[in-house]
């Protein structure tokens, strides 16, 4: 694309892993960050880009995506983690982001049973650390009744909760975001949320990191309605969900696949769907694309073993892995 004389080179979200990984080894972080920026500018130009997350306004998502894409692509926020799928499979967004799991909660049960009945297809991957802060119109901590959060917000927190506000009630919100929201709408109640919601939802800051883990990190997807072409130049991960055969030692045959083809296993998940304890799915990740011979071998091997096998995406495998 040519404006006047300068050149702006086409990069895709997904092709842009490798620049930023050479990036974050020579330079750190702020010279990434840099980089984003200027590559969302750019997106901007050539045609904007809509990233679909969950909202509203100064969600921990929010953050991620602003942080992956930049801050000068659209956002639309979604509800719920099932509205950020549908936006995408109706193609409202070019893109969507959700949470996956966190390090100290574990997985996000909406996101897996999401990916057990939508065609949505994982392009990417991202860690942020999360920071939890109290939010309140109150200035006096002790006269908090009420914090509301996301379940996982209030989950990570549950210990500085115990010992600082052991007496409140708890009630879950869809979002922390949300939760701000709400806390701004009654002066006898706080939220757990990310501090920028302060000055959005016009909130005091009464502590500034509620989090037990100062390490608290959360894993997000990124989701396109089809998948992206192969960047030879770089290392992919192959995701799936999988339900085994009623039949002795299904989980490690199907799993002697990988074994077998030399393919490292990054992570197994078991959950259960529709709340039947009969209907266990597997959530797998392994190193590999899907179309190398010895990953199609695998994949073989496993659908022997299984009644159901969908792969979910086949995505760079980001810096953070390093």
């Amino acid at each position: 694309m040519l404006i006047g004389y300068t050149r702006i080179a086409t990069v895709q979200p997904e092709e842009d892993l490798d620049i930023q990984k050479r990036l974050l080894i020579d330079f750190g972080c702020a010279v990434e960050n840099i980089y984003s920026e200027i590559l969302s500018i750019c997106r901007g130009i050539q045609k904007p880009k809509t990233i679909s997350y969950l909202g509203p306004e100064g969600s921990h998502t929010q953050g991620a995506a602003d942080k992956k894409f930049g801050i000068h692509t659209e956002k639309i926020p979604s509800k719920t983690i099932k509205d950020v799928f549908l936006s995408v499979e109706q193609k409202e967004a070019d893109f969507g982001i959700v949470p996956l799991e966190n390090s100290i909660e574990g997985p996000v049960g909406e996101t897996l049973d999401e990916f057990l009945i939508s065609p949505v297809k994982i392009v990417g991957e991202f860690s942020r650390k999360i920071r939890h802060s109290l939010l309140s119109k109150q200035k006096d901590i002790n006269k908090i009744k009420t914090i509301y959060s996301h379940p996982q917000a209030l989950a990570q927190s549950k210990r500085w909760i115990a010992n600082n506000l052991p007496d409140v009630a708890l009630k879950e919100s869809p979002s922390t975001s949300e939760a701000a929201k709400l806390a701004s709408k009654n002066s006898m109640s706080a939220s757990l949320s990310p501090e920028v919601c302060s000055k959005i939802y016009k909130l005091n800051i009464l502590h500034d990191s509620v989090n037990d883990d100062k390490n608290n990190t959360t894993r997000f997807l990124i989701m396109s309605k089809s998948q992206q072409d192969r960047n030879m130049e770089l290392e992919y991960i192959t995701s799936c969900i999988f339900e085994v055969k009623s039949i002795p030692s299904a989980l490690y045959k199907a799993l002697g696949g990988l074994a077998t083809n030399g393919i490292n296993m990054i992570k197994l998940e078991s959950f259960i769907s529709d709340r039947d304890f009969n209907k266990a799915q597997f959530y797998l990740e392994f190193e590999g694309h899907s179309n190398d011979a010895p990953v199609k071998a695998a994949l073989d091997e496993i659908t022997h073993y299984t009644n159901q096998l969908n792969i979910l995406g086949v995505y760079p495998k980001h810096s953070f892995r390093s």
